[in-house]
């Protein structure tokens, strides 16, 4: 199979706002994906569209050569979908909810959905009402990945969780990708994106802006760089470089924001007697404002 997923002119209304607007996105397998944008960008209509949960307005969702919104069935057992808003019935415990879950799916072993519970220090023998939002946020973590699934759809799958557990989830995922498996992120916290996907793909206001590697975006990314001279900063010669965005001085130090590659920037200043090259975290938050803000 070429594409796990393939979406086509793919587009949802609800009622007179548009919150989904012709959408052709192709995952290959074996992909971890994400799927970047702002609250109310859209990312949520599509997630839903895949899961087969609503009908597109017009358009296609096919997923395993099946169309979602007709073929909820024949999915259901291929793919671990965790919502956003992820909620479970509150008067069962952890372990009864996920052992319903585990019928539906065919068959789960008990060892593998007490691995991802210890994994994640999830008491499952607690009724799902009583536990904290991240601790409910884990048994939805446990559903979606218990019964490996050749597809992961997840909506913001660390909310609520604590720095640990995020961690921890992350390295899941990565997992989850060395084994083959196809993974389709929603989130709009470019870091956690940044540490497991291989393709980035950026919406905004319902529609698809860019699809790129992880590495194409970090080579565009905006990066600092703090230039020391052994004299005067010569301001016009960095200024006077393509890429370069940004520039202030301070006394023998140059503050730099310059797009893409610093090598034409490195090469210019070379022969002004620099003591001392500072180079700063790649800006990606930035790159992505500039996809959203539309500079790009």
């Amino acid at each position: 199979m070429d594409h796990v997923i393939r979406t086509r002119n793919l587009t949802k209304r609800f009622g007179h706002r548009t919150a989904l607007a012709g959408l052709d996105l192709d995952v290959p397998p074996g992909v971890v994906l994400g799927y970047l944008g702002p609250n109310g960008a859209g990312k949520t209509t599509t997630i839903r569209l895949l899961a087969g949960l609503i009908r597109p307005t017009a358009g296609s969702a096919i997923v395993f050569g099946f169309d979602a919104s007709d073929q909820y069935d024949a999915l259901q057992r291929q793919i671990g979908y965790l919502p956003g808003d992820f909620v479970a019935y509150p008067e069962l415990t952890g372990a009864q909810y996920l052992d319903y879950f585990a019928h539906l799916y065919g068959g789960v072993s008990r060892d593998r959905i007490e691995l991802l519970a210890k994994r994640f220090d999830l008491d499952l023998n607690r009724r799902i009402g009583m536990l904290s939002r991240g601790n409910r946020q884990k048994v939805g973590i446990v559903q979606a990945f218990m019964h490996d699934p050749d597809l992961l759809i997840l909506d913001e799958p660390t909310t609520g969780l604590d720095p640990l557990m995020q961690r921890e989830f992350r390295e899941l995922l990565r997992e989850t990708g060395d084994a083959g498996r196809t993974v389709f992120l929603s989130s709009h916290v470019l870091s956690e994106v940044e540490a497991v996907a291989d393709v980035v793909a950026i919406l905004r206001a319902g529609r698809l802006v860019t699809v790129q590697s992880v590495q194409a975006l970090k080579d565009r990314a905006r990066r600092r760089l703090d230039l020391t001279f052994d004299g005067p900063p010569p301001g016009g010669r960095i200024q006077a470089v393509p890429g370069v965005q940004e520039l202030s001085i301070d006394g023998r130090i140059a503050h730099v924001v310059v797009s893409g590659s610093t090598a034409e920037l490195i090469k210019a200043v070379a022969p002004y007697d620099v003591t001392s090259v500072v180079s700063h975290e790649t800006d990606l938050e930035a790159t992505f404002l500039d996809y959203y803000d539309g500079q790009e």
